[in-house]
């Protein structure tokens, strides 16, 4: 039984919950290892999660947005960077899907093998010199026009999931030209190379690695789409990455819980939990949890039911979800560890990896100052 064949999303939630059980104890492994989570992906394939997002037409379930944040929320509570590193594949193939913004034979190829072999994308922007792409920077990868197609040579950065990528949809300049465009790279293709790179502390079995192409051949119909970097429509898929440290974010609950509810030194009756500082720490984390859930799941729905003018108009809202979830999931690990004391940062603890993969989010787009400047001009424009 796979999630393709069940009914409802009471269903699938059950089967993804005994699926992601094991990644919990594998993510210690993977973390002191910074070692890739195959397994886990070999997991989510066995279920067909990667093609959940797909339009029906091509196998899918073209499930809500709604429906992928509970989801990639679960994952993130069993292990952040699988949850991280498998959400970037599935906002991307439902935003394409719901766009069109590909040729329909050229999306529906790889749709196709998503579907029967479990083939992931991502997208590859990040470049050393131009830093993230939201801030608009003009890719120093290039591809130049030949008689057949295209010659693509650079170096991109922080290319999540690189180690299991059947897809990368590289940003390069092209040449002669002031056009960026977005080109879909297979990975066996001649000159494609992942430099192991990643040496993060945070989100270390995402497989982030360097992506090196030289001279990478690829068909005239591989650029995929001309794009224009720093100007994009606001995106819903990204709520994927709140998503994540909200799950962290109640898996550093559960573990302080856990600790408070059984810990009992000889110098009180019953355990900690019972204690009024204790007790406040555990209501505050609650509080920011629902805080949380609310703000995320409520823009979840209203992009769903938006049309397009309204979409294009919920830019600031998308982007304060980000910023307040993922803060609020700072401040909810920040508190589990209060509640657990010293031995919170002991390598033996789960909470010192929390502590470390949830402070990656500051740096997943978009950022705070970009969003805080967004929010600013939607308060200044509504008032005039």
């Amino acid at each position: 039984m796979n999630l393709l064949q069940l009914q409802s999303m009471e269903d699938r939630i059950d089967l993804l919950l005994k699926t992601v059980k094991p990644f919990k104890e594998r993510a210690k492994e993977h973390d002191e290892n910074a070692s890739f989570p195959f397994d886990n992906f070999n997991d989510l394939k066995s279920i067909a999660y990667p093609a959940l997002t797909l339009p029906k037409k091509y196998g899918g379930l073209e499930i809500s947005l709604y429906e992928m944040l509970k989801y990639q929320e679960i994952i993130g509570k069993a292990d952040g960077s699988t949850a991280l590193s498998i959400g970037w594949h599935m906002g991307i193939m439902k935003h394409l899907g719901e766009n069109k913004d590909w040729d329909e034979k050229k999306y529906a190829s790889v749709a196709h093998n998503v579907v029967q072999t479990g083939a992931l994308l991502n997208n590859a922007a990040s470049e050393p010199a131009t830093g993230s792409p939201t801030r608009g920077g003009r890719p120093e990868t290039h591809a130049t026009k030949d008689s057949t197609g295209w010659i693509i040579n650079g170096r991109k950065t922080f290319t999540t999931l690189s180690p299991i990528l059947s897809y990368f949809v590289v940003s390069a300049s092209i040449d002669g030209t002031d056009e960026v465009g977005n080109f879909l790279i297979k990975r066996e293709r001649d000159g494609v190379k992942v430099d192991e790179t990643w040496d993060s502390i945070a989100m270390r079995a995402s497989g982030s690695h360097d992506l090196v192409l030289k001279n990478v051949h690829v068909e005239e119909d591989d650029l995929v789409q001309k794009i224009n970097p720093g100007k994009k429509k606001p995106a819903g898929w990204l709520l994927h990455i709140p998503a994540c440290y909200l799950g962290i974010a109640q898996a550093a609950q559960e573990s302080a819980i856990q600790f408070a509810t059984s810990y009992s030194p000889n110098s009180i009756k019953g355990t900690i939990s019972e204690l009024p500082t204790v007790k406040q720490k555990i209501g505050e984390m609650e509080l920011l949890i629902l805080e949380s859930k609310n703000f995320l799941y409520s823009i979840a729905k209203k992009w769903d039911s938006g049309d397009e003018a309204t979409r294009l108009t919920m830019g600031p809202e998308l982007g304060a979800v980000k910023l307040s979830v993922v803060n609020k999931a700072l401040e909810v690990v920040d508190l589990a560890m209060k509640i657990v004391g010293a031995r919170s940062l002991s390598q033996k603890s789960d909470l010192q990896r929390y502590y470390r993969d949830v402070r990656a989010g500051l740096h997943n787009p978009p950022m705070d100052d970009m969003i805080i400047m967004q929010l600013a001009g939607k308060s200044i424009s509504d008032k005039n």
